[in-house]
C-alpha cells in the first residue's frame, strides 16, 4: 500500500487502523518511522511500515530491500510514496486529505487485481454501515 497526503493528513493514523485489523499488539505501537525508514510488526501477518520522509536517496530503499518485502508474505505500507520519482509496484494506493481537524478525505487507487478486490471488500463494508 503506497501512502500519500501533507503533513497531519492521516497517514500515520491510517497505518495505526491497518495494524490494529492485522491484530499488532498494543505493545508494539504504530508510529511514524520517520528516523528509521522501516518498522516491523509482527501480527496475523506481519506490517512491513516503510516512512520515506526523510529518504535521501532511492536507494536507500532498495539497500532496505524494499523489493524482497513487498513480494513477500505480509502488508507493506509506504508513507509519504508521493516523495518518489518513480512508484514502486503495489496492489492499492491511498490519498489522504485532511479536510478539516476531524475529517478526512481518502482517494484510493488500484493497480492491479488484488488492489480492485480490496477496494470492492471496502465499498461493501462502508455500504453495511
Amino acid at each position: 500500500m503506497l501512502l500519500a497526503g501533507e503533513l497531519g493528513a492521516g497517514k500515520t493514523c491510517f497505518a495505526q487502523g491497518i495494524a490494529e485489523g492485522l491484530d499488532t499488539p498494543a505493545d508494539s505501537p504504530v508510529t511514524s518511522p520517520s528516523y528509521t525508514l522501516l518498522n516491523v510488526h509482527a501480527g496475523r501477518l506481519p506490517l512491513y511500515h516503510f516512512d520515506l520522509y526523510r529518504l535521501s536517496r532511492v536507494e536507500d530503499l532498495e539497500d532496505l530491500g524494499y523489493d524482497e518485502i513487498a513480494e513477500g508474505e505480509g502488508v507493506t505500507l509506504v508513507e509519504w510514496a508521493d516523495r518518489l520519482t518513480t512508484l514502486p509496484s503495489a496492489s492499492l494506493r491511498v490519498t489522504l486529505a485532511r479536510l478539516d481537524t476531524m475529517r478526512r478525505k481518502l482517494c484510493f487507487e488500484a493497480d492491479d487485481v488484488i488492489g480492485r478486490e480490496l477496494i470492492a471488500a471496502l465499498a461493501e463494508a462502508a455500504n453495511t454501515l
